[in-house]
C-alpha cells in the first residue's frame, strides 16, 4: 500500500477559524481552510495517510484530497510504500520536483521490462536510494530484497518472471519505478541496442555521467542544496585565495611592469575594466538599438560551410555556422533565450535569438513564468531588482554529444564560460552592465519552450542592461543562497 506523510521538519497548525498552515524552520505556510474533521484528520500525516486512487463522493478523504495536492506542490510530502499501515517502510518515495504525484501504471505479466541505463544506487548517510537524472523522485530502499530484485533487471525480464524470482509484490513498486523512468518497457528494435532510446530518440546521445551532471548541478530537477550553501563552514577553514609558493628559485618577471602599464593594449585595458554589475538604471533602459549591436558582436553567425567527414564506411556531411566566440569541435551549438524586462523600443517579453537571421522570435509564455525566471536571476545575484534583459544560455546537446563522448557536457560548459566572458567584455566595451549567473532552472525552462531538459536547455545565464551608478561590484560574491534537502 502507498501512503502519503509530512517530512520530518514540516508540522501541521489548525486555526479558530479553520485555517490550515504548514510549519517549518520558523516559517508558516499557509493551505487554505477546511473543516474541523479534515484537520484532526490531517493530524494522521505524522505516521501517513493511505492514498486510494478514488475517493467515495461527499466522504472526509475526498475533501482531504485538496490539502494533500497542496502539500505536494509545495514540497512537504513524501511517500512510502508498506505491506499495511503499521507495516515496515518498504520504500520511502522523496519527491524532487514541485509538482510530482505518485501514479502507478499497469503492468501486464507479459511486459518485459529492464533498468533505466541512467539508474543508480548509491548510499547517502546510513540509507541506500535509487535514483535518475530523469526521475522526479528517488526513492529510499529500505528493504534489500528490493536492491537484489533490481540487479535482475539489468537485462530485460517478462515482469511475471520478476515477481515469481523477488517474491515481492512487485504491482505497485515497479509501476512506480516505471512511472519515473526507472524501468521501461521494451517495445521495439531501438532498445535493443547498448545504448537503449528508453522511448526516446534523444537519449541515445547521453552518456550517463554527462546527463546526471546536467541535472544535479542546476536547479529543477532536484532538491539537495544548491549554491552557496557553505557545507564545510566550522569543519575546515576556506582556502586561501593565493595558492602557497612552491619552493624553489623563481624568476621576477615585475621587472619593467610600470613601462609595460604605460602601454596597455585596447583589449588589455578592456579585460582590466571587465566587471559584474548587478543594479540597473530602470529610468534609462538598454534600447533596442544596443541590444542588436551586442548580440551582432557576440552571438551572430558570420559565415557557414559544410565539409564531408571521412568516417571510414560512412561519410556524413557535417554543417558548421561560425560566430565571433570559439567553439569546441566547430559546434556552436549554444542558443540565446532573452527574458525581457525593461528595454526601449522591445515589448517585455520572452524570445528566441535566430543567430542565423540576426532576428528576434518572441515566444509566448505565462507572464507568472516571466516574472519567475527574472527574480530567480535577482536572487542569484543578489540584486535588488530583476535585469533589464535576462540571457539563457541553452544548449543543443545533440549537437555536441553526436561527435565527442565522456567528454560531450564539459565542453558544452566551456563554451558557455567563453560566451560569458565575451559578453562581459563587449557589454564594457559598450558602457552597458553585465553579470553571469551560475545557476539556472532546467525545469522551468522546459515549461516554458516545450522542450525537453535533456533536448535542448539551459547551461548558464547573463544579465545585461544598463548600469546604476553604484552598479559596480567587482569582485564582490552573490550570496546565492539555495536551500534543500538531503545531498
Amino acid at each position: 500500500m502507498l501512503f502519503a506523510r509530512l517530512y520530518p521538519h514540516v508540522t501541521l497548525e489548525a486555526r479558530a477559524n479553520g485555517e490550515i498552515v504548514a510549519c517549518f524552520d520558523r516559517y508558516c505556510v499557509g493551505l487554505g481552510q477546511f473543516s474541523p474533521g479534515i484537520a484532526d484528520r490531517a493530524q494522521n500525516l505524522r505516521t501517513g495517510l493511505p492514498l486510494a486512487p478514488e475517493f467515495a463522493a461527499g466522504s472526509i478523504e475526498m475533501e482531504l484530497h485538496p490539502l494533500l495536492h497542496t502539500l505536494a506542490e509545495s514540497g512537504f510530502l513524501e511517500y512510502r510504500l508498506a505491506r499495511s499501515q503499521g507495516g515496515e517502510d518498504q520504500v520511502v518515495i522523496e519527491p524532487q520536483v514541485p509538482d510530482y504525484w505518485p501514479r502507478v501504471p499497469a503492468l501486464d505479466d507479459t511486459d518485459v521490462v529492464v533498468l533505466s541505463r541512467f539508474a543508480y544506487l548509491r548510499r547517502r548517510g546510513n540509507d541506500m536510494v535509487l535514483e535518475s537524472p530523469r526521475a522526479p523522485a528517488l526513492f529510499r530502499i529500505c528493504n534489500p530484497e528490493i536492491a537484489a530484485a533490481l540487479a535482475t533487471l539489468s537485462s530485460p525480464q517478462q515482469f511475471k518472471q520478476v515477481c515469481e524470482q523477488t517474491g515481492l509484490p512487485g504491482g505497485e513498486l515497479f509501476g512506480l519505478f516505471l512511472e519515473c523512468d526507472i524501468l521501461f518497457k521494451i517495445k521495439d528494435d531501438h532498445d535493443s541496442g547498448f545504448r537503449r532510446s528508453e522511448g526516446d530518440k534523444n537519449l541515445v546521445l547521453w552518456d550517463f555521467h554527462d546527463l546526471l551532471f546536467h541535472a544535479r548541478s542546476t536547479q529543477g530537477r532536484h532538491a539537495n542544496p544548491l549554491g552557496g550553501v557553505y557545507p564545510d563552514v566550522g569543519v575546515r577553514s576556506p582556502p586561501p585565495a593565493v595558492r602557497p609558493r612552491w619552493p624553489g628559485k623563481q624568476i621576477d618577471l615585475r621587472k619593467g611592469r610600470a613601462a609595460h602599464a604605460q602601454r596597455l593594449s585596447p583589449a588589455a585595458k578592456l579585460v582590466r575594466r571587465r566587471h559584474s554589475a548587478r543594479s540597473f538604471d530602470d529610468r534609462r533602459p538598454i534600447a533596442l538599438a544596443e541590444l542588436a549591436r551586442f548580440l551582432d558582436s557576440t552571438a551572430r553567425v558570420l559565415s557557414r560551410f559544410r565539409s564531408r567527414l571521412d568516417l571510414g564506411d560512412v561519410r556524413p556531411v557535417v554543417s558548421y555556422a561560425v560566430r565571433p566566440y570559439p567553439s569546441g569541435g566547430g559546434n556552436w551549438e549554444l542558443e540565446l533565450y532573452l527574458a525581457v524586462a525593461n528595454c526601449e523600443g522591445l515589448a517585455p517579453g520572452f524570445y528566441h535569438y535566430d543567430a542565423g537571421r540576426h532576428a528576434l522570435t518572441n515566444i509566448p509564455v505565462r507572464a507568472h513564468g516571466l516574472d519567475a525566471l527574472l527574480m530567480g536571476a535577482a536572487f542569484a545575484m543578489d540584486a535588488p531588482d530583476s535585469p533589464q534583459i535576462l540571457i539563457t544560455i541553452a544548449a543543443r546537446f545533440g549537437r555536441v554529444s553526436w561527435k565527442y563522448s565522456s567528454i560531450a557536457y564539459a565542453l558544452i560548459l566551456k563554451d558557455a564560460g567563453v560566451l560569458m566572458q565575451t559578453f562581459y567584455l563587449m557589454a564594457t566595451d559598450m558602457g552597458l552592465g553585465g553579470c553571469a549567473i551560475g545557476t539556472v532552472n532546467i525545469e522551468q525552462f522546459a515549461r516554458m519552450t516545450g522542450m525537453e531538459f535533456h533536448v535542448e536547455g539551459p547551461v548558464g545565464q547573463f544579465a545585461l542592461g544598463r548600469p546604476a551608478k553604484s552598479g559596480r561590484s567587482g569582485a564582490r560574491p552573490p550570496a546565492n543562497r539555495r536551500g534543500g534537502r538531503k545531498q
